[in-house]
């Protein structure tokens, strides 16, 4: 990370980890779809740790469940002290994204076949997550 990227005590800001969260998650999402896909929503973000100037920042994405027009994305990021080669955890996320047509509207995205036990555990505790947000949404909504 570079000077632009920190604040007066040498932490990264954590909305240039965010933008750069969202970037690595919708990568991997278009490369599912194989098609143009937006941000629907981003879940709790906790920063464990600062990223100092001069880490780098290493950022992992998978894709964990698919619906019908959305999949979730998760994203690890961890920071490497690049002189020591010291890796922490910094921080984890899980982001929504909706696949869409060129006039903008939702489409349908190939289906996710988990294989591995890693993705099955990923894939179940998506579909929890899922759950839980639609429940929330609903919940909003009747208010």
């Amino acid at each position: 990370m570079m000077p632009q990227h920190a604040n007066n005590l040498g932490h990264v800001f954590g909305g240039v980890i965010l933008a750069m969260m969202d970037t690595t998650a919708a990568v991997a999402a278009i490369r599912h779809a194989r098609s143009t896909c937006v941000t629907a929503s981003i879940d709790r973000v906790d920063f464990r740790e600062p990223i100092h100037l001069g880490d780098l920042v290493l950022m992992k994405a998978s894709v964990n469940y698919v619906g019908r027009t959305s999949m979730e994305i998760g994203v690890r990021v961890e920071a490497e002290d690049v002189l020591s080669g010291r890796r922490r955890h910094t921080n984890s996320c899980y982001l929504t994204f909706v696949a869409v047509d060129r006039n903008g509207r939702p489409m349908d995205v190939p289906s996710l076949r988990p294989e591995s036990e890693d993705e099955i555990r990923r894939f179940n505790a998506a579909v929890e997550r899922r759950r839980r947000r639609l429940e929330e949404r609903e919940a909003e909504r009747k208010r």
